[in-house]
């Protein structure tokens, strides 16, 4: 893409993401019980097109900038450990919410989509770690994958593989495009993503600080919980 294309920071890019994600969610787990949003607009071939549908098809583009953020915020970090620690610890501070607005109690059957992202992380470390052991490098990437499956985690190894492939291709943005289509479930709507991606311009942008950085991850469990209150009240 022209250098004067790329005009959105990765803050831009989280707004995106986070605003995604969140009409996602408000339609799965709120606006689904309401007949007005199940109703056709309008038909594409044999596809009847609902206003669920578009929401969903706008939620669709969140994973893939999440995992590009991942992988940026890999390389750009200046303590490996301790992003894999806000990670592992706002994954857990999540998985209520998460259980909650799924199942409306404390137990649910897969784990939030942050443990997904998460072990994507640990992918990339892995990578640079065993760069020059195949064979250790093997067997942890290998352990990561069985690790996504078993405990069942948002987009589970579908998402693990896309932030590996990210990682590995990223000097390479139409084949990232490709193989992330191809990976997650849905498909060409997840490659809309690819267009705010390839309008990155490498800067960290407005959201900056630890404050700021924190209330990013807040964002994602809190707006679980508030579609848990609107689920049991609202919908009552």
């Amino acid at each position: 893409m022209p250098e004067k294309w790329k005009i959105l920071s990765g803050s831009w890019l989280k707004v995106i993401a986070i605003t995604s994600m969140i009409i996602d969610h408000t339609a799965v787990f709120y606006l689904w019980s309401f007949p007005m949003y199940q109703e056709p607009l309008f038909c594409i071939g044999h596809r009847e097109v609902t206003w669920y549908y578009l929401l969903r098809c706008m939620g669709r583009i969140a994973f893939p900038l999440f995992a590009f953020m991942i992988v940026e915020g890999f390389l750009h970090t200046h303590d490996r450990r301790k992003y894999g620690l806000n990670l592992f610890i706002f994954a857990l501070i999540s998985e209520l919410p998460w259980n909650l607005v799924h199942s409306g109690v404390w137990h649910y059957r897969g784990q939030n989509v942050l443990f997904t992202l998460l072990i994507g992380y640990l992918g990339l470390c892995a990578l640079e770690y065993y760069k020059d052991d195949a064979r250790k490098l093997a067997l942890a990437l290998i352990g990561l994958f069985v690790v996504s499956v078993g405990i069942r985690s948002d987009y589970g190894c579908a998402g693990y593989a896309v932030i590996l492939f990210l990682y590995v291709l990223r000097d390479n943005h139409l084949l990232q495009a490709v193989i992330g289509c191809g990976i997650l479930p849905s498909r060409w709507i997840a490659g809309l993503a690819f267009i705010p991606i390839n309008m990155y311009n490498g800067k960290r942008g407005f959201i900056q600080g630890p404050l700021a950085k924190y209330l990013f991850y807040l964002i994602y469990p809190l707006h679980l919980l508030l579609l848990y209150f609107l689920q049991n009240t609202v919908m009552e």
